[in-house]
């Protein structure tokens, strides 16, 4: 069986790993775009910031692709001729394939905007290789403005803010983190940013620039010298839906990772998958649904029987000793009730719907946020238990010895 595996970040070593718990002979050729083993991208701020070396991000150890007899071509995907199976590379070369997996993952989005083709010093922050360009970029003179107050936006901040003289982040959001927080939980990180040197131009953007300097949507000015754009990503999906695939925003799949066309698979951040909480498709770009994923696919691709049947949405970030977490869904759709907890310097919010716990967010003080995750993820059923003292001292025995056991995998 001759295994290919479009992409080497998280999702393709777990995919890896699947396989070889199926498949221990059968060949695996991994194509990467970058000349780097597979690491975890949420990592690359603590390089950025020094809190990490370049070894402690990647992935598995250094003998994992020969240990797993796997060969890497460095290259990319842009064409699959499903009829004859073969995968076609920009440099002109083909590989055959028996079984295919889709980890093309995504790449930054960058709008046209006015002047930007003229400035030398612009950075997207998505790879290894942005930060070390970044890192040669800057220095303890230089300011720095960051379009985008999202998550890759705002660690780019964190991973800066020693290195330079200013951090400015701008967004069109009236807030920071507004994929994943709402106005009052935001207000407490923007505070704790605020306070930790960064400074911040919300509810507006940059119109187009002219040399360092950034004019803004509200008429006002922003001096820089180093532009980082951080609007978020697009998944990397051209050349299978030129295929024929069946794509939304993403990559469609099904609970066996599998995709519209058979003998084809795909994980992490270029599918969409059933988000248990939603009840309908959507990307879910997170790294522990990219190494369920993608181990999902390698079972199945190799004859195997496995299933990913409980993906949902799930954040956990930090900064400066301020840690956050959300899962599930949480907007209040006036169908599901909130219970909320404050302390001096934290919020909890958890949003239950038809006794089930759907979502929560937590700021500040995130202990036990793996029991609300594995509550959400289990939909189990909450109505037998007083929830208010749940939050306050959660534990996993109301629940009982069965309930632990899956949960904790005999442990108990």
């Amino acid at each position: 069986m001759k295994y290919v595996i479009i992409g080497n970040g998280p999702a393709a070593v777990s995919c890896i790993d699947g396989i070889r718990s199926v498949d221990a002979e059968g060949s695996i050729t991994v194509v990467s775009k970058e000349a780097h083993p597979a690491y975890f991208r949420p990592l690359i701020s603590y390089y950025l910031e020094g809190k990490s070396k370049e070894d402690n991000i990647y992935c598995r150890p250094e003998n994992f692709y020969q240990k797993k007899h796997v060969e890497t071509v460095l290259g990319e995907a842009v064409a699959i001729d499903t009829n004859n199976k073969i995968v076609a590379l920009s440099g002109g070369e083909n590989i055959p394939y028996d079984r295919l997996c889709i980890c093309s993952g995504s790449s930054p989005f960058v709008p046209p905007m006015k002047g930007l083709d003229t400035l030398e010093k612009q950075f997207t922050f998505l790879t290894i290789d942005d930060s070390f360009a970044l890192e040669q970029a800057v220095d303890k003179d230089s300011r720095v403005l960051i379009i985008g107050a999202g998550l890759i936006g705002l660690k780019c901040a964190e991973g800066l803010r020693d290195r330079v003289k200013q951090v400015t982040v701008c967004d069109l959001a009236p807030r920071v983190l507004s994929s994943i927080l709402d106005d009052e939980c935001a207000a407490v990180v923007q505070e704790h940013l605020e306070s930790c040197g960064i400074t911040f131009a919300l509810a507006n953007t940059a119109d187009h620039f002219d040399g360092s300097t950034a004019y803004m949507k509200d008429g006002s000015e922003i001096e820089f010298d180093v532009l980082v754009l951080a609007l978020g990503v697009r998944p990397n999906i051209g050349f299978f839906k030129d295929a024929g695939g069946e794509c939304n925003r993403a990559i469609i799949v099904n609970n066996d990772m599998k995709t519209s066309i058979d003998g084809i698979f795909a994980a992490g951040d270029c599918v969409e998958q059933e988000d248990i909480t939603f009840g309908n498709k959507r990307i879910m770009a997170l790294l522990p649904n990219a190494n369920i994923g993608g181990y999902t696919a390698g079972v199945n691709m190799a004859g195997g029987e496995q299933q990913f049947d409980n993906a949902l949405p799930m954040n956990s970030i930090g900064f400066w000793g301020l840690h956050i977490m959300t899962a599930g869904t949480y907007a209040n759709d006036g169908n599901a009730q909130m219970i909320e907890e404050k302390g001096e310097k934290s919020i909890k919010r958890f949003f239950v719907k038809e006794n089930k716990l759907i979502g929560f967010i937590l700021i500040g003080d995130v202990k036990s946020a793996g029991i609300y995750t594995n509550l959400v993820r289990s939909q189990a059923d909450i109505s037998a238990f007083d929830f208010d003292a749940l939050i306050k001292n959660p534990n996993l025995l109301p629940f009982g010895e069965i309930y632990r056991r899956k949960t904790l995998r005999g442990v108990v």
